[in-house]
């Protein structure tokens, strides 16, 4: 693994279980619908799906949080739900991670959002979305940005988990990173195109390709155009670095002073994808607050995502199979 020894990794891991981190964004309910498909139906051109059980798990921010609790971090988690089923749940699951839940909030009349996966023969053959993405309500939105503020202090970390669901508005944004800065806390976005401007100062911001190509209107065909992409971005925006993700491909880092590292993916077999950019996050946080470099810590993120698209749905790393991974290296 280049750059990063056994020992090096050893040594930040187990700083983990010291990181108090600050997750704010879009909480959702990830629901899997597990089956099997043995013909079409008669009624239109797609497959029937003999449903063989169910399950739930949190999704966006809240799959943050489950990873940073699976690493061995400590969180603190800023979101809304809705006065609903889907938002009973997501509380139940955050409080069983050990999250502060203080800047969780309530909003009524707004659905929390849910996505549901149908998965026939390990592939997800539809997903479903119950959402709202319409800005919170002024009252709602306001008192997120006190709670939110709150909460950076004893924070170790920040992360914007934003999938554009209308909880991180413009006002938020400015007035946290802003303090978050001011209190010289590591920033990880993991970001949506609407607010792409709006991301500064932060650290690390985490696009996948697509998000970097929309972003500077570059087609990312040749090694050279992801350079310039990556280039751009860190001139549009107050970033210490860029790390963006490739799937197979792996990632491709992009520091202030003009280094651009690229890391093998180390996924053996790919399952499923979901939610790996949420565990790219959770890792970068804690490594960092745990005093690695953002190359290490990147190098960290690449290993943890290699993990968790291995399994299947939305899935977490604990710190054990991360240490592992890496001792296993080479």
């Amino acid at each position: 693994m280049s750059g990063l020894s056994r020992s090096r990794a050893g040594e930040i891991i187990s700083r983990f279980p010291s990181s108090n981190v600050l997750v704010i964004g879009d909480l959702m309910l990830d629901r899997f619908v597990w089956g099997e498909v043995d013909r079409i139906s008669p009624e239109a051109p797609v497959p029937v799906v003999r449903v063989r059980r169910e399950t739930a798990c949190l999704g966006g921010a809240g799959n943050v949080v489950s990873n940073l609790a699976a690493l061995g971090g400590k969180v603190r988690c800023a979101g809304v739900v809705g006065e609903d089923e889907a938002g009973g749940q997501i509380r139940e699951r955050l409080t069983a991670t050990g999250a502060e839940l203080r800047a969780v909030l309530t909003a009524p009349g707004r659905p929390t959002t849910v996505k549901v996966r149908v998965i026939a023969h390990n592939q997800q053959v539809v997903r479903v979305d119950q959402e709202e993405d319409s800005p919170l309500d002024t009252p709602v939105a306001e008192r997120l940005i006190e709670e939110a503020l709150a909460l950076l202090d004893g924070s170790a970390a920040v992360v914007i988990s934003d999938y554009d669901k209308g909880v991180l508005s413009p006002a938020l944004l400015q007035r946290l990173l802003a303090e978050a800065a001011r209190a010289g806390l590591p920033v990880i976005v993991d970001p949506k195109l609407t607010h792409f401007p709006l991301y500064q100062p932060v650290t690390v911001l985490t696009p996948n390709l697509a998000e970097a190509a929309r972003a500077t209107a570059i087609e990312l065909r040749r090694e050279e155009d992801l350079e310039r992409a990556g280039r751009k971005i860190l001139q549009m925006l107050d970033a210490k670095a860029l790390l963006i993700t490739r799937g197979e491909r792996g990632m491709s880092l992009f520091e202030r002073d003009g280094s651009t590292v690229h890391i093998s993916a180390r996924s053996r077999e790919v399952f499923d994808v979901t939610g790996a950019g949420d565990t790219v996050a959770a890792t970068l946080a804690l490594a960092l607050s745990a005093r690695a470099s953002i190359r290490e810590a990147a190098e960290l993120s690449n290993i943890a995502a290699g993990l968790v698209v291995g399994k299947l749905g939305t899935a977490t790393v604990t710190a054990a199979e991360l240490l592992d991974a890496v001792q296993g290296d080479g």
